[in-house]
């Protein structure tokens, strides 16, 4: 109906039109956007932007709950307390006792994880060996005794404790310079324009298993890859985002970065799929340009018809959220490059000194 009636009006009254309604909503903003209240009332009587994030987000929640009692191929749970016993287990100096407040639903978990027989091999181990280690090193005391008789009666794998923590003395040594590294960040720029060419699929596998080393709030690593080969489907789902006109049919590979909800039990940690996810997504791309192939990150816009639109086509369920998307390919030589003049040190460092010292 708004499309219909807009077809009414001249250019010039369009633009009429959008001017004053811009200015309305300006108003409201500088009348609402001092309180906390006022602001949640804004939202709610003006605008539905952020209606598909508090569904999303409360979806999440439910899952996450679910996830306790029902483990599959990886438990959120369990990563981040697994992870928590970790930086316990490190700390200097370490507490003769520790992890008090959470060792008995950690235990729990990782016994109904042994039980059903759902979780990933990879990550039951890594569990087993740090729960190992925690119950070798620990002082005891009576919730400690009993979470150690809980894990007592699990069958474990009886593979030797390899998935613990270490001495930053044992990392592998890395013979990449500063000016190594500047010329692979040179090097990788945004691509837009393709060879033909399919990508293996198999070199994406092999970068993402390096790029998921980036570092993950509790190691939860709240994300996935959704992986488009066909040049067809991968340029179908490129426009729809903004920004892609011109370019989106010469995508031979897409990827769809999907930020996962279901990992928090809490809100305020909504936010950490877009920042867990961009990590791993910039790991990825230079890790792809050294397999040859270039990339081109493309800005998902948190528009409601468009997130529709992609959880329809992906089957996306309301708690996974579009983080952004990837174009992959080979680069066509001739190909232009934008300058894209970066910020410099000078408008991007502030020295902040709190103490008087």
């Amino acid at each position: 109906m708004k499309k219909w009636l807009f077809t009414l009006f001249s250019t010039e009254q369009k633009a009429a039109v959008k001017s004053r309604l811009l200015e309305i909503n300006f108003f409201l903003i500088r009348l609402f956007a001092h309180r906390a209240l006022l602001s949640s009332l804004y939202y709610f009587l003006f605008s539905r932007q952020f209606d598909r994030e508090h569904k999303a987000v409360l979806q999440g929640r439910m899952l996450y709950q679910g996830s306790l009692s029902q483990i599959g191929r990886s438990s959120a749970l369990l990563r981040r307390n697994i992870h928590r016993l970790e930086k316990g287990l490190i700390m200097q100096p370490r507490r003769a006792v520790f992890a008090t407040d959470y060792i008995n639903e950690t235990v729990a978990v990782y016994l109904k994880a042994v039980q059903q027989a759902t979780l990933c091999e990879a990550e039951l181990k890594w569990a087993t060996d740090v729960l190992t280690e925690y119950f070798t090193v620990v002082q005891y005391n009576a919730v400690i005794a009993k979470a150690r008789a809980m894990f007592s009666s699990a069958s474990k794998p009886a593979a030797a404790a390899t998935s613990i923590p270490y001495a930053y003395q044992t990392l592998p040594s890395a013979a990449v310079s500063f000016a190594d590294l500047s010329a692979l960040f040179l090097r990788r720029r945004s691509v837009r324009w393709y060879q033909q060419k399919a990508v293996e699929p198999e070199l994406i596998r092999q970068a993402v298993n390096i790029a998921t080393l980036a570092p993950s709030a509790c190691n939860r690593q709240p994300y996935r890859f959704d992986l488009l080969s066909n040049p067809l489907d991968a340029a179908d789902i490129a426009r729809c985002a903004m920004g892609t006109t011109g370019f989106a049919d010469n995508i031979p590979c897409l990827i769809v970065v999907v930020g996962d909800l279901s990992c928090y039990p809490a809100e305020r940690d909504r936010h950490v799929i877009y920042i867990d996810a961009s990590l791993a997504a910039m790991q990825l791309m230079l890790a792809l340009e050294t397999l040859g192939l270039s990339t081109c990150p493309i800005n998902w816009p948190d528009i409601e018809q468009r997130e529709a639109i992609l959880q329809q086509k992906l089957g996306l369920a309301y708690h996974e959220r579009p983080v952004m998307l990837m174009a992959v390919g080979y680069a066509d030589p001739q190909g232009g490059i934008a300058f894209s003049q970066k910020k410099t040190d000078e408008l991007l460092v502030r020295d902040v000194r709190i103490s008087s010292g």
